[in-house]
């Protein structure tokens, strides 16, 4: 009975003759996924890994996992980690520390042998365990839907099983499997759920379970529904703007998502959202904002411009009447590297006076104080715009052209020994060292 629920399960995942590679532990689930996949006749190789968190059982685990898959005529790939390590440079949990050290391996292995999916013995009760985990945490509706059949490449065609079932199943098979001596530790709270929350669950209501299954799918579906309604919301507020040229890519905007561009969130739009705050979590969420610093934005919609947030891929910069959104991977850039070389064709000058682009800049060698730098600008900075008259402000220069903010902080400068600005590179050069008909040596600059 199992078997066949279990073959139904996985054609309805994915298509007939797919290549699988098996996340298994050595533990009682993971034993029942090998077992039900060689009898439903799949093709599939076997993954494990070892966290050396439990000295001597890791090592246990590892060799069971070993024998098992030779014993079923597979492939059986194995990593070794030092999750602890890995967990403290990183600034993780160990639990979210060993999850994506986990998948890490699990689709590097899956690329490098070419299968099709990952499968894991994920079932129902572990799927009402993480809807437990996440309300006590705190958070939105994606979290209570529990677990899903199908992430990308990985697959779950267990969750149809509850852990009787599973249990019913090793028995009959007469199926052995290595015991995790952890998982009877009331110290994480994953247990304390367990073996404490639900069987209390259970008593007062017997159709625990099913009442569970059930509303964790009605919640899957309003999920759906709410996310569509926050990508309508997105695309109306959400405007792209700037996308760059080549000329930019290294000189003016930044991007989101994409890194080609800067998003601007009009204010007066962001005051007429109800629930504002939810609204924005869902919108600038997937960024790395935390509620926090979605909460700290909104209290100073009023204020001057200039706040700036920051997650761990992205920023935010308050700027008049609109917020910007933008890839930190831009603004964090080095500075361009820029190359330099004397030439003397004395007879192209009146050429090289004219011709310029967003690359290459042209300057009178002899009137340079050396050597030349980069630098981001400064208040008060002024330069003397090539083909006008007089000097300008670097700020209204900006404002003239509808610089934001983050374009502001992101235009690098070339500027001499003496501090003078010679380009605003990409953009504009500076007339004070223009080569001229008397010119003996041109400087090219290029980026």
């Amino acid at each position: 009975m199992l078997l066949s629920r279990f073959q139904s399960q996985i054609d309805e995942l994915i298509p007939r003759g797919g290549r699988l590679l098996l996340a298994v532990s050595g533990g009682r689930d993971s034993v029942v996924l090998a077992d039900l996949c060689r009898r439903a006749g799949l093709c599939y190789d076997m993954a494990h890994c070892n966290f050396h968190l439990r000295p001597g059982d890791c090592d246990r685990d590892e060799q069971f996992v070993r024998a098992l898959a030779q014993q079923q005529g597979v492939p059986c790939w194995v990593a070794q980690f030092d999750t602890q390590a890995y967990a403290t440079d990183q600034h993780l949990s160990i639990e979210d520390a060993a999850r994506r050290l986990r998948y890490d391996f699990f689709e590097q292995v899956r690329l490098q042998q070419g299968l099709d999916y990952i499968v894991t013995a994920h079932h129902r009760d572990d799927s009402i365990e993480t809807f437990f985990l996440n309300l006590l945490r705190g958070t939105g509706i994606a979290g209570l839907h529990g677990i899903r059949p199908m992430n990308g490449t990985v697959i779950r065609p267990m969750l149809i099983f509850g852990r009787d079932e599973i249990d019913t199943y090793v028995r009959h098979r007469n199926l052995s499997y290595v015991e995790d001596a952890s998982n009877a530790s009331l110290q994480y709270r994953r247990n304390q759920i367990r073996h404490q929350l639900m069987p209390m669950l259970r008593q007062l209501a017997p159709s625990f379970d099913a009442s569970m299954q059930q509303t964790m799918s009605y919640l899957s579906d309003v999920e759906t529904v709410y996310k569509d309604a926050v990508t309508g919301l997105r695309q109306h507020l959400f405007h792209r703007v700037g996308e760059r040229s080549a000329m930019d890519s290294s000189a003016s905007m930044v991007g989101a998502g994409d890194d080609s561009e800067v998003i601007e969130i009009p204010i007066d739009q962001v005051r007429l959202l109800h629930p504002r705050r939810t609204l924005m979590y869902e919108l600038l969420g997937p960024y790395g904002f935390s509620l926090t610093q979605i909460e700290n934005l909104l209290d100073g919609l009023n204020a001057l411009s200039g706040q700036r947030y920051l997650s761990p891929t992205h920023l935010i910069v308050k700027d008049r009447y609109k917020i910007l959104l933008a890839s930190r991977n831009w603004v964090e850039t080095p500075p361009p590297s820029l190359s330099e070389r004397i030439i003397l064709p004395p007879a192209d000058l009146a050429v090289i006076r004219e011709w310029s682009n967003a690359r290459k800049a042209y300057f009178d060698a002899d009137k340079l104080a050396m050597p030349l730098s980069v630098r981001h600008w400064h208040e008060g900075d002024r330069f003397y715009p090539f083909g006008m008259k007089g000097s300008q402000l670097l700020s209204d220069y900006f404002s003239n052209n509808k610089y934001s903010l983050i374009d502001k902080q992101c235009q690098w400068l070339l500027v001499d020994a003496e501090d003078r600005i010679l380009w605003i590179i990409g953009r504009r050069t500076d007339r004070r060292a223009q080569v001229m008909s008397d010119t003996h040596h041109v400087l090219e600059v290029s980026f």
